[in-house]
């Protein structure tokens, strides 16, 4: 059987790759209040922290500010994104497969991914939203093709199963009809 599941695809293969956004970045001394400044007036749920040649050094996300900027109550205006961001998230390549990165994102429970060029620099963010999105019409398309391959191949096993109800059928009104 030849393999049509597009999840198998290279991240930059997809087609929504090349117009998703510019990722919202910032250097780890900026405040958490103009992180969450530029986060809001993007409509974006993270922030990457990035140094000066665009490599990846950490990501503020909405969790991080919940978990330990808001739950230590700390300042958001004198607090540094340095000092709650995520260091060193996981990181995906343009060219890993979109079912590697989700895999990732699944057993390690996070919801946004970076996405770096062959540079390693900063490229892209991807959501659990984005891979929905791009996942689930090539699932239902790849279940509708495989289960269509496997009624095809087994055919003569469907018109013997297909015989025998039209003759239980038969017999059952015949039954019917003789005994009353």
């Amino acid at each position: 059987m030849a393999e049509t599941i597009h999840i198998r695809k290279q991240l930059r293969d997809r087609p929504e790759f090349k117009n998703m956004p510019k990722p919202l970045t910032c250097g780890e001394d900026a405040t958490v209040q103009e992180a969450v400044d530029a986060m809001c007036a993007k409509g974006f749920g993270c922030i990457v922290m990035v140094d000066d040649d665009q490599k990846v050094l950490g990501i503020l996300s909405e969790r991080d500010l919940m978990t330990r900027l808001l739950k230590n109550q700390m300042d958001p205006n004198t607090t540094k994104v340095s000092e709650i961001m995520t260091r060193d998230p996981y990181t995906a390549h343009e060219t890993d497969l979109v079912v590697d990165c989700l895999r990732l994102m699944s057993n390690k429970r996070f919801r946004r991914l970076p996405v770096v060029d062959e540079n390693d620099r900063l490229a892209r963010v991807f959501t659990q939203g984005d891979f929905v999105s791009y996942t689930w019409p090539d699932m239902l398309h790849d279940m509708a093709e495989s289960t269509k391959k496997s009624v095809e191949r087994n055919y003569p096993l469907w018109m013997l199963a297909g015989g025998v109800v039209v003759y239980s059928l038969i017999m059952s009104i015949l039954v019917v009809v003789l005994v009353s």
